[in-house]
C-alpha cells in the first residue's frame, strides 16, 4: 500500500516554526527588550517582522532512512502551501503523485513525482513551478515516521474514526497492520499511521480518505497550539532535525513565528489539482484540468489575477 498521507506533515513543519520560534520570541526576546527597549526597537525581529506577509513553499513527502540525503527516490506526496503571516490564512494544494507533465531535461512528459528522481527536491520544484506557472524556490522534504514522532511527542490526538478499519500487508515497506475500531479516540504515534494509510472502506473512496486526513490535520493543529505543549519544544527540534530538510531560511521561518496567535484550523483551505485520471497505454497518470487549475491556482496562490502561464 502506498503512503500517500504525507500532507499531515504541513502541519509539523508549520507548527514546529510557529510554536518553537514564538516561545523563544515570549520568553527571551521580549524579556531582553523590556529591559533595553533601545536596541530591540532596532533589533533583527523587528526588521522580520516587517518583511513580506506571504511564503509558499512544496512540501515533499519521500520514503528514505536519510531525508536529508535522500537520492534516486520518488515523492510519495507534492503539496504546494502557502502561510500569509498576517491574516494568518493558509492554503494547501495536494498535486496528485502521477501528475503528467514536463520535467526539464526529460524528452517526454512523465509523472512529476519522477522529478525527484532525476534532480532532488531542486527539480521537483521546478517541475511544480512549470506546471503551475507560480514563483516558487522553497521545499520542505520530510519522512513518514516523523508523523509518528510528532503525535506521540504532543500526547496523542483526538480524532473520530469513521468505520472499523483492519488490514494487513506484512511484505510492504514498512510491513502495515491496521487494527482500528469506529468511535472518538485518542491516537498514539502508531495508530495514527494507521488511520492515515487506511484506504479500503470509504463509502466515496478516495474523497472520503482525504476528509478524513484533513480532520486529522485540524486535530494535530489544535493539539499542538496547546500551551502546555511548549516543555516539548526542545524534543521537537530534535526531531525536525533528524525528519525535515529544507531550504527555508532560518529567518524566514522565524518572521512568522512571531506572529503564531494568527494561525487557527478555521484559516486553513486545502483543495485537490483539478483533473481526472487516465491509461494511456498500460500507464495510469493523472491529466490536469488545465481551465480549472488556472482558476484555482489564481485564486489560491496568484495576486496578479491576470496570470495565466500554466504550462500548456
Amino acid at each position: 500500500m502506498k503512503k500517500t498521507f504525507f500532507k499531515t506533515f504541513f502541519v509539523s513543519f508549520i507548527v514546529f516554526s510557529l510554536i518553537w520560534g514564538g516561545f523563544i520570541y515570549k520568553t527571551v526576546i521580549k524579556a531582553q527588550s523590556e529591559e533595553d527597549e533601545d536596541v530591540y526597537n532596532e533589533s533583527f525581529i523587528d526588521r522580520l517582522m516587517h518583511d513580506k506577509d506571504d511564503i509558499t513553499f512544496l512540501m515533499l513527502g519521500i520514503d528514505s532512512k536519510d531525508v536529508k540525503k535522500a537520492t534516486n527516490v520518488r515523492t510519495d506526496t507534492m503539496m504546494l502551501c502557502k502561510a500569509n503571516k498576517s491574516t494568518g490564512e493558509v492554503h494547501l494544494l495536494s498535486i496528485p503523485r502521477d501528475t503528467k507533465t514536463h520535467i526539464r531535461g526529460r524528452k517526454n512528459e512523465e509523472k512529476i513525482n519522477h522529478a525527484h528522481v532525476y534532480g532532488g527536491p531542486e527539480l521537483s520544484v521546478k517541475a511544480v513551478k512549470d506546471l503551475l506557472g507560480i514563483d516558487l524556490e522553497y521545499y520542505v522534504r520530510v519522512d513518514y515516521n516523523i508523523v509518528k514522532k510528532f503525535v506521540d511527542l504532543i500526547g496523542g490526538v483526538e480524532v473520530y474514526v469513521p468505520m472499523d478499519m483492519k488490514y494487513t500487508d506484512p511484505v510492504a515497506d514498512p510491513p502495515l497492520y491496521i487494527d482500528l475500531k469506529q468511535g472518538y479516540q485518542t491516537l498514539d504515534g502508531d495508530k495514527a499511521l494507521q488511520f492515515l494509510r487506511f484506504r479500503k472502506g470509504y463509502k466515496d473512496q478516495d474523497l472520503g480518505r482525504i476528509k478524513a486526513q484533513q480532520q486529522f490535520i485540524e486535530a494535530v493543529l489544535e493539539k499542538t497550539l496547546r500551551p502546555g505543549n511548549i516543555a516539548n519544544i526542545p524534543q521537537m527540534i530534535k526531531t525536525y532535525y533528524d525528519y525535515v530538510d529544507t531550504n527555508i531560511p532560518f529567518d524566514v521561518m522565524m518572521k512568522f513565528a512571531m506572529n503564531a496567535k494568527n494561525f487557527s484550523p478555521d484559516n486553513v483551505s486545502m483543495a485537490t489539482l483539478p483533473g481526472e485520471g487516465e491509461y494511456i497505454g498500460n500507464t495510469s497518470y493523472f491529466i490536469v484540468d488545465k481551465e480549472e487549475c488556472i482558476k484555482l491556482v489564481k485564486t489560491m496562490f496568484i495576486e496578479d489575477k491576470s496570470v495565466e502561464n500554466i504550462e500548456k
